[in-house]
């Protein structure tokens, strides 16, 4: 325990412990203080992310309660994924993060962590870090932002960013207002205000039990988020004077199951079930795609938030967020499931608070929509798998058969789809290959724009189909996370403009109506992102598709299953007589 752990290898443990003494004398530690048990608190400012910057002050808050409750509080850097800031796509360094911060945990000594983040991949990254790494842990959101005005009107990032883009680029907005809206989408510090992927996330890991009761929601500038991070640090400390309980404890597949169905409820960002399939992986529990089409079937959208209600995390909170669903929702949950907080979900639902503003947190009886916010589909174009967040997408375009109108990569859609001779009509559904973490590192491409020339004609929704991820503040038909991708020589590589494609939410099918032998005569399309670095080889090597989490092969439990599932992807991407060629990004 301590400042002895894990000692350096000199071949001499003594000399090793006396030498990190002496150099830990040189930072004015007293000797009293290398006695207490180690906090470790991973640092994620960056001036490259701003939804991480009142991070600072968070850690100041855990180095406090940490010292309150005995221990001895060591920060420690790690990278910072800011969303807006990243290129290709902050997808792409998730799995970084995660390796990073693990081989820290593992490498340095500490007896438990606080890990403090938000930003979209930082909670996933953090926490598959932390079920590998399986040293005691606290997951400390940073929190979401406030809401802006513009008008009268309340606004928060970004799902009011692309409302207020999709009427500039309608035409209908002038350049001049669109610069004043901006100042005011995101007023202040924190993640975005709406049910996003950051917030989603934030939900999933104190559901999962990860994360203290109540810390999910707090807006990031509230002084509650800094006395929740106060109690992550003493509870941190605990963990450490008491060996545990670690991550694997909380990880479970009634917690797991918990955790998708709270996905579900607040009709959460479709990214999170690549997150949380990559974080239940780590410890070894398998997410079952067709049993997530029972679950939705099964829970309600209770929540009403934007991107597919009306409020924003301010509202959620107030509400009473995460235990408000599970307040509501008893008997769909297992409430005696275990929490970093101390007992089960259970214990943390105050039984006396009477309280309900229904307006945000609807009751069962009366759900924002009576089915769960997003489901798999499956078929000839999905063999292993696509999802829609039906939430947020158009009723009317469900049961749909469609003509493609093909966009070969994120760059070829940039740059045809505004043009005016684009022959395309609103019936037809938009399709844009190698989007996905092979090809692409899975950026946020796959909420494809509506055409300009639709936009005129007064279009505001129409069916789009990728291999790659939305935001979570995205809305709209858009079949995400195809799979195989394109850059595996999946079905999707060989859709060209013409095929007729079938969606049916329904019978949760996504088919392509080509014959096979029409098909077995085309060559695939796949066209890789230029990108040389060792990272960047690793990761075309090694990352999964999006039903396995989009996680490196040989990071995951079950290995050998990953092996066999995700057949090479080096070989499949350089040779096999596929037309592969490389691309620049836009």
């Amino acid at each position: 325990m301590g400042i002895t752990n894990g000692l350096t290898d000199y071949g001499d443990p003594e000399f090793a412990a006396y030498l990190r003494g002496a150099f830990a004398s040189s930072m004015g530690y007293s000797e009293e203080a290398l006695d207490r048990p180690i906090v470790g608190i991973t640092w994620t400012a960056s001036d490259y992310n701003n939804c991480h910057r009142l991070a600072p002050e968070l850690i100041e808050a855990v180095k406090r309660g940490a010292l309150m409750e005995g221990a001895l509080p060591m920060v420690f850097p790690t990278i910072s994924l800011g969303e807006g800031f990243l290129n290709p796509t902050s997808m792409y360094f998730r799995n970084m993060l995660a390796m990073e911060t693990e081989e820290m945990i593992k490498g340095q000594p500490m007896d438990s962590v606080v890990m403090v983040g938000g930003c979209d991949k930082t909670i996933p990254g953090q926490t598959m870090a932390a079920l590998s790494a399986d040293v005691p842990t606290v997951v400390l959101p940073v929190g979401p932002m406030m809401t802006g005005s513009f008008e009268g009107e309340r606004l928060g990032a970004c799902t009011d960013c692309r409302r207020y883009w999709g009427q500039y680029r309608a035409g209908t907005m002038t350049r001049a207002r669109l610069d004043l809206v901006k100042q005011r989408l995101a007023s202040t510090a924190g993640t975005c205000p709406v049910m996003g992927t950051a917030s989603t996330m934030a939900s999933i890991v104190e559901t999962l039990g990860l994360a203290l009761p109540g810390s999910a929601t707090i807006p990031a500038v509230a002084a509650d988020r800094l006395r929740i991070a106060e109690e992550s640090g003493r509870r941190a400390a605990q963990l450490a004077r008491d060996g545990g309980p670690s991550p694997r404890t909380f990880v479970t597949e009634r917690s797991v199951e918990n955790a998708l169905r709270m996905l579900l409820a607040i009709s959460g960002s479709t990214n999170a079930l690549i997150h949380l399939t990559a974080m239940a992986r780590r410890a070894g529990v398998r997410v079952d795609l067709e049993r997530f089409n029972e679950l939705s079937d099964e829970t309600p959208v209770i929540v009403s938030l934007k991107p597919t209600g009306d409020g924003y995390m301010e509202d959620f909170h107030r509400a009473g967020g995460v235990r408000a669903v599970l307040r509501e929702l008893p008997d769909l949950f297992d409430l005696d499931a275990p929490t970093i907080g101390g007992g089960t979900l259970r214990d943390h639902i105050d039984p006396e608070d009477t309280y309900r503003d229904h307006a945000v947190v609807r009751p069962a009886s009366d759900p924002v929509n009576p089915v769960g916010g997003l489901v798999t589909l499956f078929g000839s174009l999905a063999p292993t798998g696509a999802i829609l967040k039906r939430a947020a997408a158009t009723p009317e375009l469900f049961e749909r058969t469609g003509r493609a109108v093909v966009f070969t990569s994120p760059e070829d859609l940039a740059e045809r789809i505004d043009d005016p001779d684009l022959d395309v009509t609103a019936d037809d559904f938009l399709v844009m290959q190698n989007g996905g973490p092979i090809a692409s590192g899975m950026p946020e491409a796959g909420y494809l724009p509506i055409p300009k020339k639709l936009l005129a004609q007064g279009v505001t929704d129409m069916v789009r189909l990728s291999d790659a991820r939305m935001s979570g503040t995205a809305y709209g038909t858009v079949v995400l996370h195809i799979s195989p991708e394109t850059a595996l020589g999946g079905p999707l590589s060989k859709v060209r403009t013409g095929d007729l494609i079938r969606l049916s939410v329904r019978e949760r099918r996504l088919d392509l109506l080509v014959d096979e032998e029409t098909l077995a005569s085309r060559e695939p399309e796949i066209r890789l992102l230029a990108r040389k670095s060792a990272f960047a080889k690793l990761h075309r090597a090694e990352v999964m598709q999006a039903p396995d989490g989009c996680d490196f092969r040989s990071a995951v439990e079950d290995e050998a299953d990953a092996d066999a599932e995700s057949a090479a992807n080096a070989a499949a991407v350089s040779g096999s007589g596929a037309h592969s060629t490389e691309r620049q990004p836009a």
